[in-house]
């Protein structure tokens, strides 16, 4: 079961001046071993389990940028600092030049537990975050080589395979966008998983928060079989059911896309029974 509260990034977030709901949407494909993700719409705390689950062991937190934390001259906490603010124990490792001028790194990488990373985003909201997890430990001339390789990426292009030693890669921005790649192929179905329980969550929600199902893998790898790339819209919706229109796409969906009219599934929420079924629109 998924916690969906008031604030969550379905419920803050909307399409134009008349802020209409905002959408799901989601897209995988394969790149050279890993699995990329482009979704919409999930906050980083409502994906940190995921998260921490697909970095097997450790995760290094290379950018950070947020208004959660600010001091007196409204600047920016450090990473280290927030992460003390947390009560995360993690060390810290300065990248010095390597982040001058480079859009993506902070001066610190905090390297923590991957248990440590739902705490680590309780409660606040980073309007840029990245980071990536890795199956042991890393030293510090590891470290400097993903920090250089962040730093030289090619724009567009999947990051993970030029990551040394690296399973995973998370990107969040506006928190809201999502941008995964990861070596672990049930990845990319749970985050489609995710979103629907979100979303469906989202039109429950009142003054407190509800709980949401999440869908059956059978479910979602069904969907990604017939299509990689999907914008789903709130549907009918009552006390008892919940209903995702669902439209199959040829590209990834952007924010300056029209909403698709069209609609191929419907993925239907069950609130009493807590389950999920696909009809035919």
């Amino acid at each position: 079961m998924v916690y969906v509260g008031r604030d969550g990034a379905f419920s803050v977030n909307g399409l134009g001046l008349g802020s209409a709901p905002f959408p799901l949407s989601f897209s995988v494909n394969e790149v050279s071993g890993c699995w990329v993700v482009d979704a919409t719409a999930a906050q980083a705390s409502q994906l940190a389990d995921m998260l921490a689950g697909a970095a097997k062991d450790t995760v290094v937190v290379v950018d950070l940028a947020t208004n959660s934390f600010l001091d007196d001259e409204y600047v920016q906490w450090t990473p280290s600092q927030i992460a003390a603010g947390q009560g995360i124990g993690c060390s810290v490792h300065s990248l010095g030049w390597l982040a001058a001028g480079v859009v993506g790194l902070s001066d610190e990488a905090l390297v923590m537990r991957r248990d440590d990373v739902p705490g680590f985003l309780a409660g606040w909201s980073p309007y840029q975050l990245a980071l990536v997890g890795l199956p042991a430990r890393p030293d510090t001339e590891q470290l400097d080589e993903i920090a250089l390789a962040i730093g030289t990426a090619e724009h567009g292009r999947p990051i993970l395979p030029t990551l040394p030693g690296c399973c995973l890669w998370y990107s969040g921005h506006d928190d809201c966008y999502v941008w995964v790649e990861s070596t672990d192929p049930q990845l990319a179905p749970a985050i489609l998983s995710r979103l629907l329980a979100l979303l469906a969550g989202s039109a429950l929600v009142t003054a407190e928060p509800v709980e949401a199902a999440e869908p059956p893998g059978c479910l979602v790898e069904a969907l990604i079989g017939e299509r990689r790339d999907w914008v789903g819209m709130l549907g009918a919706t009552s006390p008892s059911a919940v209903s995702v229109n669902l439209t199959a796409t040829s590209e990834p969906w952007r924010l300056s896309h029209p909403l698709p009219q069209r609609v191929d599934r419907i993925a239907v929420y069950d609130v009493a029974e807590a389950t999920w079924h696909l009809t035919q629109p």
